[in-house]
């Protein structure tokens, strides 16, 4: 059994505990899943207190929701999808208000991996006879992140930093493992195009 398999699994077990009424099963999906939820949310919006209010909400939504998850997906998979619809909101309310957005390179992959964000992208990007990271180049990939949509940005992140399978992606963003692959094609494509002629 995959460690994938055996997570999926011990996720249905709490699940149906959580829905038997015990109230300590819930306790334990937090402590499970709320460094990987916040990590992710903070990708998205780069912003310390929104992330860590999206995550909660996430989680009150999760524990209201619960009694009538089916289990279609993996809970995972549907934890996640809450928080990026929540991510995707707080997004475009905060895009209508023209507010700042920095993205910060340096900041680690996630809790377990303190590669930071900037060799992700670069590794994706770099051709095999450049294989140096610059300073410029890694400025050059924040600044191309800003000017991809949303959509792009967001399938980038869940991709390239949460390394999610296609499988995950479309499951999070209700769309087919085609539309994922074709996506994040455009947008690497995307973020080629807006870092610069001389990169490609």
């Amino acid at each position: 059994m995959s460690t994938k398999a055996q997570e999926v699994a011990f996720d249905r077990v709490l699940v149906d505990r959580f829905k038997s009424g015990d109230s300590a099963a819930f306790d334990e999906m937090v402590s499970r899943y709320w460094g990987r939820i916040y990590a992710m949310v903070h990708q998205l919006l780069r912003n310390q207190q929104d992330a860590e209010e999206v995550t909660q909400d996430a989680f009150i939504r999760a524990h209201r929701g619960l009694v009538n998850f089916r289990g279609e997906s993996a809970f995972s998979t549907w934890l996640y999808q809450i928080a990026t619809n929540l991510a995707r909101n707080r997004y475009w309310y905060w895009w209508r208000r023209k507010r700042d957005k920095t993205v910060s390179f340096d900041q680690p992959v996630s809790d377990n991996n303190d590669t930071p964000l900037s060799e992700v992208f670069a590794a994706e990007l770099e051709t095999p006879e450049d294989a140096t990271v610059t300073q410029e180049f890694v400025d050059r990939i924040a600044v191309g992140m800003e000017k991809l949509s949303p959509k792009h940005r967001e399938i980038l992140i869940l991709r390239n930093v949460k390394n999610m399978s296609y499988e995950d992606i479309a499951a999070i963003l209700g769309i087919s493992v085609g539309t994922v692959k074709s996506r994040i094609a455009r947008a690497r494509e995307s973020l080629r195009s807006k870092m610069g002629e001389e990169f490609k």
